[in-house]
């Protein structure tokens, strides 16, 4: 059956089905996404990570499409009720919904109207209506009327009859068929607010009386009703207009103009309200879910995927910060593998403003460990930290920059953080993490749950297996795309690496604490535990920087070692000679290196690793500064043109920091001067942009910012009231809380994110 499967995916995806082939053989023997994508390119016709992970789901969908066809087929033979044309229409099906309404006829079911009527005798009768020859009606149903079994009267015979044909009409495959696209066309998503939680539910309020096609609705507005209908605000309901999907069953059942034919319309319509549109209805709304929570997960990977990927700062002597008012700024000093050196608390900030204290006591660190960079917190006070920092005459060489702190609550109450900082308290773990963060954001963010990070959108809402999935991906991929430092990097981050996995990891950081650091990447053979299979599918991604063999700090795999080293001795050079000189690597022709497994992409992967070995392929550290003069909300006017970083990206907008404490909404339309449908093709996270501010709200703390060149439109100015009499229709709220700032309370400085209503609807056109 697979070869069948193999063939489906291939014209899906419009490659050959020999790739496909290839590429299932490999994930069903143990392969990882990244390891095929990376070293079995000859073997794949170099399939990128996104085609190996789309084959991938694929296949295990036609999987369980088969293992419901066995299942299917086993319950009606038992039955003693399938015929081969059934079985071939049953194995010709090639969705979920065309098997289980091939089944339905067949399934076992509790009591229903129509067995009632069939145990009472009635089913003749339907027979003979159903065929809606001219007959007398009245007279025919006459005849099943039996006291003993129930039926006492024409019309309970007739009643009986027409419900054997409603079911009838509910399990013809071919009326599922036509009702089901009825809801894919022309379904209609009905939300009410139900009646005494209008006060209650006033964040759904928009959503209180809403239309709008299930065809057009966006994913998150969607997802936001049905989270209304969950808590119990709204009632939500998902149909066509009922004439129309009758008509279309009349048009199938209905065959001529008589006493019969109206008694099958009475039937078609009870059949559709009372089976087959409540059907449906469920069908459309897990479909649409489905629908929804993909499009809802996409944006949270592709957004997490930018967030692990962000500029490392690299191995610096940093001083971590986490910003406070009246408990204090918790102050970390970090080697430059990201081990405490030392921890402090200083009160620079309202209320005690001990500023000279604080600055001897972070001169005097500075000197001591030599810091070369300050990493602040974006949380509450960071501002006021961020220029009491600047204000005290560091060296010029010594960069201060904020760092993005979400998720780091989580962290330092974390068994990970408990483990490694056991004598610490959260605060200080905090500011850990947060300093890390600008060392390499990649290796301090695996140790976090990655829902916490908080660039998603509706999160909470969707699939959670299929959103722990997908992050797991994008996790493992970001790892292994960047490589890891196999004698610094911790067992979190070693267990995203191909073939390990958190066992393996923990085996060898504990190898590597009881035996000192790895020499070779070899010497991971020595790991318990740790076999050949392990081996192959992780060695490419470890590095060993400054080791004996300078392969073993690239992503040269250790299987082609001997190939790089023919191609050395063949220039007569050394291997590490063939590294530093790009002469001798221009003599290398690496059509004579080809071999029944090594093909010109490996080839090519393996010269251009060795113009730089192990290079990292995260774009280069920046600083960014906030306008100095704007610190909070009440800064802000309309027309200002601020700094800011992109904090999160949604389908209606992108979030953008602004420096105080609270993200401001850039919405599609204003993200560039045409429209722009997708914001995540516009717009990357941690991009650094120039917004104009639109409107400004204190009261409910939001901020409508534009990327527009003449956001206020034909070149005008703001003025007062310039945000009312620019704002076109409302829009529907969009609930969401993405704000990267945690707020925390000084009682205990735990990270609190700060909960963020979207602007109501006054964006441009």
């Amino acid at each position: 059956m697979d070869r069948k499967h193999f063939l489906t995916i291939a014209t899906e995806l419009s490659i050959k089905a020999s790739q496909v082939t290839a590429t299932v053989e490999l994930l069903d023997g143990g392969a990882t996404i990244p390891f095929i994508s990376r070293y079995r390119k000859e073997l794949t016709g170099s399939l990128d990570e996104v085609f190996v992970m789309n084959i991938r789901n694929r296949i295990q969908q036609l999987r369980d499409l088969d293992s419901r066809k066995e299942a299917i087929l086993k319950s009606i033979k038992e039955q003693e009720k399938l015929t081969p044309e059934l079985e071939a229409a049953i194995q010709a099906c090639e969705n979920m919904a065309s098997l289980e309404d091939l089944y339905l006829p067949y399934k076992p079911k509790r009591k229903t109207k129509a067995s009632i009527a069939r145990e009472k005798g009635l089913e003749p009768l339907s027979t003979k209506i159903f065929d809606q020859k001219s007959i007398d009606i009245e007279a025919l149903a006459s005849e099943f009327i039996n006291a003993e079994l129930g039926v006492n009267t024409v019309e309970e015979a007739l009643q009986g009859a027409r419900d054997i044909m409603a079911e009838h009409v509910n399990e013809d495959q071919e009326a599922r068929k036509n009702i089901r696209e009825i809801f894919a066309k022309e379904a209609t998503v009905k939300s009410v607010v139900i009646k005494g939680k209008e006060v209650e539910g006033v964040k759904y309020k928009d959503y209180f009386e809403w239309s709008e096609p299930l065809s057009k609705i966006p994913s998150h507005r969607l997802l936001a009703i049905r989270r209304g209908e969950r808590e119990m605000i709204l009632s939500v309901d998902i149909f066509p207009e009922e004439e129309s999907a009758v008509a279309v069953l009349n048009r199938q059942f209905v065959l001529t103009n008589n006493d019969a034919s109206e008694q099958v319309k009475i039937a078609v319509k009870d059949s559709y309200k009372r089976l087959l549109r409540p059907s449906m209805e469920t069908e459309s709304r897990m479909e649409s879910k489905k629908l929804a929570d993909q499009e809802a997960i996409n944006v949270f990977t592709d957004n997490l995927r930018q967030l692990l990927l962000s500029a490392p700062l690299g191995q610096k002597n940093v001083l971590g910060v986490d910003p406070g008012f009246r408990s204090g700024c918790k102050i970390v000093c970090l080697d430059r593998q990201g081990k405490l050196l030392e921890n402090a608390t200083i009160y620079p900030n309202e209320p005690q403003k001990a500023i000279e204290k604080s600055a001897t006591i972070i001169k005097a660190m500075v000197e001591k460990h030599k810091i070369e960079a300050v990493a602040i917190g974006n949380g509450t006070a960071s501002r006021e930290s961020e220029q009491f920092f600047r204000g005290l005459g560091l060296s010029s060489s010594i960069i201060i920059a904020m760092v993005n702190e979400s998720g780091a609550s989580i962290y330092s109450a974390s068994d990970v953080a408990r483990e490694e900082f056991p004598d610490h308290d959260l605060t200080v773990r905090g500011a850990v993490s947060i300093g890390r963060r600008m060392m390499d954001p990649l290796a301090e963010l695996v140790k976090i749950d990655p829902k916490s990070i908080g660039v998603g959108q509706y999160q909470h809402d969707v699939d959670q297996n299929a959103l722990k999935s997908s992050l797991d991906d994008v996790v493992m991929n970001c790892v292994n795309a960047v490589g890891v430092e196999l004698n610094t990097a911790s067992k979190q981050l070693l267990s995203y690496v191909s073939g390990l996995g958190p066992a393996l990891a923990e085996n060898i950081v504990k190898y590597r604490n009881e035996n000192g650091p790895f020499e070779s990447r070899a010497a991971l053979k020595k790991v318990p535990r740790l076999g050949d299979k392990a081996f192959e599918q992780s060695a490419g991604f470890l590095r060993i920087r400054g080791g004996k063999n300078v392969l073993d700090g690239s992503a040269v795999h250790p299987e082609r070692y001997g190939t790089v080293e023919k191609m050395a001795k063949d220039v007569g050079a050394k291997v590490e000679q063939l590294v530093s000189d790009g002469s001798l690597r221009a003599k290398i022709n690496l059509k004579s290196y080809i071999s029944d497994d090594l093909g010109l992409p490996t080839l090519q992967d393996i010269l251009e690793e060795l113009n730089k070995p192990g290079r990292d392929p995260r774009q280069q550290f920046e600083v960014f500064q906030f306008e100095d003069s704007v610190h909070e909300i009440s800064d802000v006017r309309v027309g200002m043109k601020l700094p800011g970083l992109v904090t999160n990206i949604t389908k209606f907008g992108a979030f953008v920091d602004i420096g105080v404490h609270q993200d401001g909404l850039v919405h599609i339309s204003h993200i560039s001067d045409s429209f722009v449908s997708d914001p995540s093709k516009a717009l990357k996270l941690q991009q650094k942009v120039m917004v104009t501010v639109t409107e400004v709200d204190i009261q409910r703390k939001r901020i409508a910012l534009s990327l527009k060149s003449d956001p206020f439109g034909k070149g005008g100015t703001p003025s007062k009231g310039a945000s009312e009499k620019n704002a076109p229709a409302k829009r529907p709220i969009e609930r969401t809380t993405p704000r990267s700032v945690e707020r925390k309370p000084e009682t205990e400085k735990l990270d609190m994110k700060s909960s963020l209503a979207l602007l109501k609807g006054k964006f441009g056109k």
